[in-house]
């Protein structure tokens, strides 16, 4: 599965670095980081990724159980690195039948997560009530954090966003009520740090969420 690089925010076309140029350029969004050409699943892709990514790469792990890895993505291009990343997981839904989750780590303004999440913008941040108590809560990397649901977004999904590192993370579930697992503290492992049990990390088909 091969493709062209595209805008993380709308995925339009994007124009490469050139003459009059030295980066990315879409043609609604202007400078972009570009979102790469996703492939299907498998360990070989997810360590592209993870060692091209500047952010983590976020992972539930250990993976839930009956729960696949379902695809990476990536915006960013080999001279500036990873500036978002996009790791899909498919399984047991918590209320029954099949659920998909989505977690990305992105900086300010790549616009990756707004595009997942289904909201007008680039990042959560006025899509977000802070000044009231955290809807869910994950370990990221050892740490507890914070995670407010966002507003605005199509019924299909429960959207969660929140800090860590210093980057915006994101979770986007479906169907909605998949967003339950975000009640149960999930643990979060930034794979850049994890260690040759990844290799056995069990893969199945490409979620059809990843491609947006």
């Amino acid at each position: 599965m091969r493709g062209e690089p595209s805008c993380p925010k709308c995925g339009g076309r994007v124009r490469a670095p050139g003459l009059f140029s030295d980066s990315w350029q879409c043609a609604m969004h202007g400078v972009v980081h570009p979102l790469q050409p996703v492939v299907p699943p498998s360990v070989e892709a997810l360590g592209v990724v993870v060692h091209r990514a500047q952010v983590p790469v976020w992972m539930p792990w250990p993976l839930p159980v009956g729960w696949l890895f379902t695809g990476v993505a990536c915006a960013g291009d080999d001279r500036s690195g990873g500036r978002a990343t996009a790791v899909a997981c498919s399984g047991p839904g918590p209320l029954g039948g099949p659920g998909e989750l989505l977690l990305i780590a992105e900086e300010l303004g790549v616009g990756l997560g707004a595009r997942y999440a289904g909201i007008d913008g680039l990042d959560p941040g006025p899509h977000m009530s802070v000044d009231k108590p955290p809807h869910g809560k994950v370990l990221a990397a050892g740490r507890p954090t914070a995670m407010w649901h966002v507003d605005g977004s199509p019924g299909d999904r429960a959207v969660f966003a929140g800090e860590a590192r210093g980057l915006w993370l994101w979770a986007i579930a479906w169907p909605e009520s998949s967003g339950l697992m975000m009640y149960d503290e999930l643990v979060l492992t930034d794979l850049r740090e994890a260690g040759a049990e990844v290799d056995l990390l069990p893969c199945g088909a490409l979620s059809p969420r990843i491609l947006g």
